[in-house]
């Protein structure tokens, strides 16, 4: 029997369980969503496979009842452990009015719930990071007990919001995580054309604080680098910065083709580290998961899916008259 690494690091079997379905349930949430897509049922995947392990180890190193967080677009892992739902993900697949995130007014992905602490994200790359320090400012000015948690992709780490936010969170010594989900692609552009640093990590030293680079298909790994991070957030010693190597296996979007710049080989290559896979191994390997088990998980999230499709495809849209809600200031204040 392989070592039990998980119990090592204070997890129980029921613990890792849960990150499994957790992986699991993103997983079969994104390929229905392709299947949609290409049905053209819905109009845009942005897609979490082969990055899950990292979003569900991470988000399980965080305390979900009282930290915030602001992922980014592939983050689905993140934010159902949060507390968003298959039926919440598939309203906002189809734009209905229902969508938690915007009413069906952003494009899918473009998390925000604030009942479960998910701070609003949009389109421009690392715009999440600011608001994340500066939501960790209100904590410590307030004397709050509570950290934020940013992700983002490894080419958004090029841009002047990722510099900007590092070094505020670090000269005020904010309880922040920030996580960059490096799946060696920035759409089309691969990491030896976006940085000369070896690793984005190698970028904390500038800003003061630690780095680390991990490997993001172990959940495990995952789980005990943001844990430190989070535990040193709350002690009051400021933030770090955590690389997590991922392996996106799908094209960046919908609208994208990566066999036009990936060979088939490193496609190819690339499948044998599905997260999803190799963690299922570790978990027989200990006696975790079996047969029985996989299927009674698949069985139920299947279900899940199938009646969140539904649900959401026969939910109505909104009213073309509510389309300049939360534009403008509305009388009555915090409406």
């Amino acid at each position: 029997m392989a070592k039990n690494r998980h119990e090592e690091l204070g997890l129980t079997n029921e613990d890792v369980l849960a990150i499994f379905e957790t992986m699991v349930r993103a997983r079969r949430i994104d390929e229905r969503m392709w299947l949609l897509n290409r049905a053209g049922k819905i109009p845009f995947v942005i897609s979490c496979q082969g990055q899950e392990a990292a979003q569900a180890g991470a988000a399980y190193a965080l305390d979900k009842d009282k930290d915030w967080i602001a992922p980014y677009y592939r983050d689905m892992a993140v934010v159902l452990h949060f507390g968003m739902t298959t039926r919440d993900l598939m309203l906002s697949a189809f734009a209905k009015a229902e969508d938690p995130n915007s009413g069906g007014r952003q494009m899918p992905g473009h998390f925000g719930q604030r009942k479960n602490r998910i701070l609003t994200g949009s389109s421009p790359v690392t715009t999440q990071l600011p608001h994340a320090v500066g939501v960790a400012l209100a904590a410590k000015m307030k004397k709050e007990d509570f950290i934020t948690f940013v992700t983002l992709g490894e080419g958004s780490s090029n841009q002047g919001d990722f510099h900007e936010g590092m070094n505020f969170a670090s000269v005020h010594k904010l309880p922040t995580v920030i996580m960059v989900e490096n799946n060696k692609y920035a759409i089309s552009v691969p990491i030896a054309k976006q940085m000369a640093c070896e690793n984005v990590s190698d970028r904390a030293i500038g800003y003061g604080m630690p780095g680390v680079t991990v490997d993001g298909t172990d959940p495990l790994e995952v789980y005990r680098v943001v844990k430190e991070a989070a535990d040193r957030a709350r002690r009051g010693e400021g933030p770090s910065l955590v690389e997590t190597i991922c392996y996106r296996l799908t094209s960046h979007s919908s609208d994208d083709d990566h066999r036009q710049y990936r060979s088939a080989e490193e496609l190819e290559n690339e499948k044998k580290l599905d997260p999803n896979v190799t963690f299922a191994a570790y978990l027989k390997e200990v006696g975790v998961l079996n047969d029985e088990i996989l299927q009674d998980i698949e069985d139920r999230i299947m279900k899940e899916v199938n009646e969140a499709t539904d649900y959401a495809e026969k939910a109505p849209y909104a009213d073309a008259e509510t389309a300049l809600l939360h534009v403008y200031a509305e009388q009555g204040g915090n409406e």
